[in-house]
This record gives C-alpha cells, sequence and structure tokens, in this order.
C-alpha cells in the first residue's frame, strides 16, 4: 500500500488549467500588442531578490513589508532573499544595475506572478499575476496622462465598462511631512476609537489611517486634513497640468483626497481605476508617479511614473463582458489504423506543420469511431483519416467536422496541405 500522502497546492497558489489558459493567452497577446502600440518594451526581472530591495523600496513600515513577503534565508551564502511581491523596486533595481536611462529614458513592462501572504479571496491570491508598465526618464504631467489613456484604451479594446478612474496628488515629500505633522495631531483626537493597526501606523504611516474600511471611522477620514491644501506651486502646477489633459482627451475623473496607494514611494500623481463589479476588490489597476525611488535605490536621480494590473481581477471583468469560447486544441487531427498508416501518419503531420497548421496526431491506437470521437471533441476543423484503402492509394480521407463542404473526400497526400490551407481560408476557420 502506498502510504505517500497526496501533494496539492499552496493554499492560495492556484493551478491554471488547459481548458482557462486559453483565455489567459489571448489576454496577454491583446495586451502585448497595446503595449507595443504605445512603444514599450518588455523587461524581465527574477522572481527573487534580496530582501533588502523591497525594504528599502517599498518602505519598512507597509503591509507588504511587515506581513507579507515570502522571505528566506539561503542556505548557502547567509542572504535574506524575498519572491517579488511586486514589480516596480525590481524594475528600477534592473534600471540602476544596467545603465538603462543614461542615454534615453525607456518604456518598459514586465507580466508575471508576484507573490503576498495574504488571506485568499475573490482577485486576491499568494501567488497572483501582474501586468507592470514604467516609464523611467519622464517628468510629466504629459506621460501621467499618456499611460490613464493607454489603460482607457485597454479597457475599451477589452470591450470593459464600469470601471471608473479616481486621482489624487501626494506633491513633493517635504509637503507630505507638513501635511504628516498636521494629520498626527488631527488623529491623535482619535486616538481612543483606532484599531490595533491605526493606532500602531498613527505615528509611523499616518495616512494609511485614512485608509480605513471602519464605517465608524469614515466621518473622521472625511474631516481630516487633506494632503492637496499643503501642496505648493509646482505640486499643483503638475497636478492641474494632469487634470487639463485628461479632459482635453475627454477622460471622465474623480478626485479622491484619500486615494494614498499603498506603498512609500508614490510622489505627485496616483491614480486608480476601480470598480464594483469586483466586490470588495474594486481596484481593477493603480498607479503613479514615484520620482524618489531611483536615487533611494542607489541609482542617479531620475523621474518615473507606472502602473500595475492585476491579471486575475481582469480576467473576471473581461470574463463578465465577453464570456470565453472554448477554444480548439488543433485545426487538424490525424487518424490512423495500422502500424504502416502510423508511420505514415507521422510523416504527414509533420507536412502539415510545415505548410502552418496546428495538428494533433492520434496516439494510443484505439478504432476509427474512438478516434473520431476524440478528433470532435478537441475542437479540431478537420479529421484526417489514414487506413490501408488510403495508403494504398497514397491518399488520405478528409472530413470536415464543423465548417460546411463535403463531409469527407479522398486527397492525394502531396496536395493535402495546401488543400487543408485552402478550405479553411475558405471557410474561415483558424488562421
Amino acid at each position: 500500500m502506498n502510504s505517500f500522502k497526496k501533494v496539492t497546492a499552496i493554499r492560495g497558489m492556484n493551478d491554471i488549467l488547459p481548458a482557462d489558459s486559453g483565455q489567459w493567452e489571448r489576454l496577454e497577446s491583446l495586451v502585448r500588442e497595446w503595449l507595443r502600440s504605445y512603444g514599450y518594451r518588455n523587461l524581465r526581472t527574477p522572481v527573487l531578490e534580496q530582501t533588502r530591495l523591497f525594504t528599502r523600496g517599498i518602505g519598512e513600515v507597509t503591509d507588504i513589508v511587515e506581513k507579507e513577503m515570502y522571505s528566506f534565508t539561503d542556505s548557502l551564502n547567509g542572504e535574506s532573499l524575498t519572491m517579488r511581491p511586486e514589480f516596480t523596486a525590481g524594475m528600477v533595481r534592473a534600471t540602476i544595475e544596467h545603465n538603462l536611462t543614461y542615454d534615453r529614458p525607456q518604456r518598459v513592462f514586465a507580466i508575471g506572478p508576484v507573490f503576498r501572504h495574504e488571506r485568499p479571496q475573490r482577485g486576491r491570491y499568494r501567488q497572483f499575476h501582474q501586468i507592470d508598465v514604467e516609464a523611467l526618464g519622464f517628468a510629466g504631467p504629459d506621460v501621467d496622462v499618456e499611460l490613464i489613456l493607454m489603460l482607457a484604451r485597454l479597457w475599451k479594446i477589452l470591450g470593459l465598462a464600469d470601471i471608473r478612474l479616481e486621482i489624487n496628488s501626494l506633491g513633493s515629500a517635504e509637503e507630505r511631512l507638513a501635511h504628516r505633522q498636521a494629520l498626527i495631531t488631527y488623529l491623535e483626537g482619535f486616538k481612543d476609537q483606532l484599531d490595533e493597526d491605526g493606532q500602531r501606523r498613527l505615528y509611523t504611516n499616518p495616512l494609511r489611517v485614512l485608509d480605513t474600511k471602519n464605517p465608524a471611522l469614515q466621518e473622521m477620514a472625511d474631516n481630516a486634513p487633506r494632503l492637496l491644501d499643503y501642496l505648493g506651486e509646482a505640486s499643483l502646477a503638475h497636478f492641474d497640468g494632469v487634470r487639463q489633459r485628461l479632459e482635453d482627451a475627454g477622460i471622465a475623473y474623480r478626485v479622491n483626497p484619500r486615494l494614498v496607494r499603498g506603498l512609500d514611494y508614490y510622489n505627485l500623481t496616483v491614480f486608480e481605476w476601480v470598480t464594483d463589479r469586483l466586490g470588495a476588490q474594486g481596484t481593477v489597476c493603480g498607479g503613479g508617479r514615484y520620482d524618489g525611488l531611483v536615487s533611494l535605490l542607489g541609482g542617479k536621480p531620475t523621474p518615473a511614473v507606472g502602473f500595475a494590473i492585476g491579471v486575475e481581477r481582469l480576467l473576471d471583468l473581461w470574463s463578465q463582458a465577453q464570456p470565453a469560447e472554448p477554444q480548439p486544441e488543433c485545426d487538424v487531427y490525424v487518424l490512423h489504423q495500422g502500424e504502416p498508416a502510423a508511420r505514415a501518419a507521422m510523416r504527414l503531420a509533420e507536412d502539415l506543420r510545415d505548410a502552418g497548421l496546428d495538428v494533433v496526431l492520434h496516439c494510443g491506437g484505439g478504432s476509427f469511431k474512438s478516434q473520431m470521437k476524440r478528433a470532435d471533441g478537441c475542437g479540431a476543423e478537420y479529421a484526417v483519416i489514414l487506413g490501408e484503402d488510403e495508403l494504398a492509394e497514397g491518399a488520405a480521407s478528409v472530413k470536415a467536422l464543423r465548417a460546411e463542404g463535403v463531409a469527407q473526400r479522398r486527397v492525394a497526400m502531396a496536395e493535402l496541405p495546401a488543400f487543408l490551407v485552402e478550405e479553411l481560408v475558405r471557410t474561415g476557420g483558424p488562421e
């Protein structure tokens, strides 16, 4: 008796099965085309980074660093390593290390998994995926708005509605410090009403206290000193530039003074696209400007702005707008009976692939009836059949499984690739 206990996936880290992965691939293909249309190029960074990159870049007094990172000590050299909880810090590290902005600004993107030890729920997992877009070396506000316009175009491409834009300005470090002092003084008057997290953040990250979900504290948060009232001339001019360009482009938005983002490195413009269609996890995309991060991580001062989209949440929204249709596994399924036919079928399948067709060759034996059932089940447009009679004629039988046309006919093997390509074009089947 096998005593080995069955292994299952780690909680909050999900398998993406073949029935679902086709929709992921469709989305990623659309996203890559969309990003290319704005001049963005792919930058791939490692999943593992030194822990100090995130504690320095994200901020030690953040939920991510305090309780959500997957960190461990490398047994070979004693270094503390972390599985990336977000992309931006790693993208900036790569920019500095390889001098990417030495001679010109860079527009870059990444798509992949990130890791946070959170309580799994709809739209929030421990391994989830992000589309991360960064514009490095641009001072804005034009690039800030271009990123927002990019996102408006993506929602249009995907046919998504009911996504609202909220914006705010976090100003400069000096302006945030002045506001922080006023905010602490104000919040101290409500200290007894704050929960444990709120009291802890009161003197370390008071802006996050305003992000409370406690209904009893909403009036307190609504009446708190607003950062917008502490902005100087330059910060206000930047924010006014963002608003003017959004209005020029016809993009509706709401100024949300309590929009602060959860990471320490943001300044000036911050924005979120939100929806009511995802339950409590309503943020589809968040981003903003982080002009101080490059120098904070040891590089030359460089303005930068970017955003991240949660892929799982985006797929959830997309499936509501356009339910996914089953994707066929191939254009052609090749059936065969007998050893000589099996050998000929393998050669024929390669010839068909040379012609640009997607082909599944039946493996594992079985009757023609069972093979045909599998051909139909995999979504193929055509079945190609090889048996003794076909081999004797140097031909194959072709059966249309979905497309209009002759139900079955024989075609010489030498002519078969061109015939099937022409048929797929004629009937509008897969390209």
